[in-house]
């Protein structure tokens, strides 16, 4: 087992979980807001059990998602609304828990973090399907073309899994508030979709190819 990897990579979650708690309680005013423990418990209990698993069955895959150190400028300025948006909704969901604006039932909530665990799923699938997968656009040496599972279905299966994770987010935690600033995540991630597609044919062999035999970038029959 690598050490420094195990290090680095529980330095992060715990740093993830600080930040996240910090974001939702602060506002909230207290820390009696159930649906932000679920959120939480949703978010970084699983994340923990994928880390380790990676850790012993695919640890330079780990290394890969642990870089977050995005290169092209582009891409810089898409993390950083993309941040901004996750900073937005959280806030307006604490302030709304705080201030009794309107929030969803409880079953909306229940529902949404099921959906969120979809996502989750089917973003261990891609994990499992892509092993080059990293959280920068980058084409690592040795990279080939994916074309089997979900990626016969959608070319970016991966962005289809957190658009449901980061939709949902604000719904468990019973804010719409918070779930229409995220809705603005979506011309963010149509922006890193196509710089990603144009680094790709630039740089992947095969790629060219793929997109012909491949139409949708997301959804199905949609886009």
């Amino acid at each position: 087992m690598d050490k420094e990897l195990l290090r680095q990579a529980l330095g992060k979650l715990l740093l993830g979980v600080l930040l996240t708690a910090l974001l939702l309680f602060l506002p909230a005013g207290t820390l009696h807001w159930w649906n932000a423990w679920l959120l939480m418990a949703v978010l970084f209990v699983p994340m923990l059990i994928a880390g380790l698993v990676m850790l012993f069955k695919a640890p330079e895959l780990l290394r890969r998602r642990l870089n977050a150190k995005e290169r092209q400028t582009e891409q810089k300025g898409v993390i950083a609304w993309s941040g901004l948006l996750f900073i937005a909704s959280f806030l307006l969901a604490g302030f709304g828990f705080r201030f009794g604006w309107y929030m969803l039932p409880r079953a909306w909530c229940l529902l949404s973090a099921g959906v969120f665990l979809l996502g989750y799923a089917l973003f261990g699938e891609v994990l499992r399907e892509n092993e080059y997968l990293s959280r920068t656009v980058e084409v690592t040496e040795g990279q080939r073309v994916v074309s089997t599972g979900l990626y016969g279905v959608v070319r970016h299966p991966m962005y289809f899994a957190t658009l449901l994770m980061f939709l949902s987010m604000p719904l468990i935690l019973g804010s719409v508030y918070g779930f229409l600033v995220m809705l603005a995540y979506l011309p963010v991630l149509a922006a890193r979709i196509r710089g990603e597609e144009a680094l790709l044919e630039r740089e992947l062999k095969g790629y060219s190819e793929y997109k012909q035999k491949v139409r949708y970038r997301l959804i199905p029959h949609i886009w």
